[in-house]
């Protein structure tokens, strides 16, 4: 194991001493001020305000709800698991942060975070440093998992899909399986939107497939009338959206307007397939192409469980893949500690690495760069219903080590 610079003893010291850490503590949202000792300390970082915060209120509530069926079957190894989190906002330094916060003065072990590929980035040297354990369970940026275990962080681990596994899979299935060559590309201006453009443009090679028009939206936008009108003449025989879910609906609605609807359609990640897109655009989103790792419909008796344990906790919303990935990590977590008889993060950190774990979507087990292998479902959209059209398991292509 590595020796760490700030060692754990380090760092609790550093909570105790000084009103500077009392204060960050008491400013830490949804977190106690005063630790149980006998408790597993869990944080979680993840934005609760901003254009993102609805995707961290699902990672919160779907973490919250497995560490209450853990507590109520006894806990892990006798011990109860205590959750503390920290605001984000999707930013960066707000996301450094809130992780040295619930590090310094919440003295967690172990941290979920983030949604936000740019602050899970952040995020790694300092739980390097700090010898607390990341486990991933929401962004999708390669580099994290490029840089994590053989990479260098060896305290970093994700059980999530990448955005380059993904990109590579739509891109295959839209072209052997639908004929599409020609793209427009109207994707979210951040990390992950452009990101995946660029692992998309990485495989279009591949593919016989050429970028004919792109743009990129800002978060908040509500106007793309031009954007499409443009898109509408430009040949695209479908259009790649890496976005976001509350924006999709927009979109939708104004290629039915602008009468592009089931005659260009979207591929990628859109949340094309949620309940409220398909109600507000559902015409737009015939044909529609996604890659995703999970569903409320996935045919799984445990997936089904936790959707139906999850609308009776919160008042009938049905989760999204945050609320799962979320629930799912913070079980395999749990299930570590389990196997590991210890809540040391060195000992859990061996028992991520030597032990596969069940999940509702498979088998899972973590790579040498502490990526876990997931299988990723595609679905299309076809007479307003959501189809399983195929699955694919990708191995990831690592750049050499420098």
């Amino acid at each position: 194991m590595k020796n760490n610079t700030l060692s754990r003893s380090g760092a609790r010291l550093a909570a105790a001493l000084g009103a500077t850490a009392i204060s960050a503590a008491l400013l830490l949202s949804g977190a106690s001020s005063f630790a149980q000792e006998d408790n597993v300390q869990i944080g979680l970082v993840t934005p609760m305000a901003g254009a993102n915060a609805r995707f961290g209120g699902f990672a919160l509530r779907g973490m919250e709800l497995a560490i209450k069926e853990i507590n109520e079957a006894g806990g892990v190894n006798g011990r109860m698991l205590e959750l503390s989190y920290g605001d984000s906002q999707c930013a960066p330094v707000e996301g450094v942060s809130a992780t040295r916060r619930l590090i310094e003065s919440n003295e967690v072990d172990f941290i979920l975070g983030d949604v936000c590929s740019s602050v899970t980035l952040a995020m790694q040297p300092i739980v390097e440093e700090a010898g607390v354990l990341l486990l991933n369970a929401a962004s999708s940026n390669p580099q994290i998992t490029y840089g994590a275990g053989v990479g260098g962080f060896e305290w970093t681990f994700r059980n999530y899909i990448t955005d380059e596994i993904r990109a590579r899979a739509v891109q295959q299935f839209a072209y052997e399986n639908r004929g599409y060559t020609k793209f427009a590309v109207l994707s979210v201006d951040s990390d992950f939107g452009r990101g995946a453009i660029n692992f998309a443009r990485k495989y279009l090679p591949e593919f016989n497939g050429e970028i004919v028009s792109e743009d990129y939206y800002r978060e908040g936008e509500v106007d793309f009338r031009s954007v499409l009108t443009k898109i509408k003449n430009s040949g695209a025989e479908a259009i790649i959206m890496y976005g976001l879910g509350d924006t999709t609906p927009v979109i939708g609605r104004q290629m039915i307007e602008l009468g592009m609807a089931g005659k260009i359609p979207l591929i990628g990640d859109g949340e094309f397939n949620a309940s409220n897109t398909l109600k507000a655009a559902g015409k737009a989103m015939e044909g529609a192409i996604q890659a995703i790792f999970w569903l409320p419909t996935l045919d799984s008796e445990r997936s089904l469980e936790f959707v139906e344990n999850y609308k009776a906790e919160y008042g009938g919303e049905e989760p999204n893949n945050h609320a799962y990935s979320h629930w799912d990590s913070t079980h395999l977590l749990a299930e570590a500690i389990k196997i590991a008889g210890s809540a040391e993060p060195e000992a859990v950190q061996a028992a991520l690495e030597e032990n596969t774990f069940e999940s509702a979507v498979g088998t899972v087990k973590f790579d040498d760069h502490h990526q876990a292998k997931l299988p990723m479902i595609l679905l299309e959209i076809v007479d307003g219903e959501i189809q399983v059209v195929g699955s694919v398991e990708g191995d990831i292509n690592y750049p050499p080590a420098n």
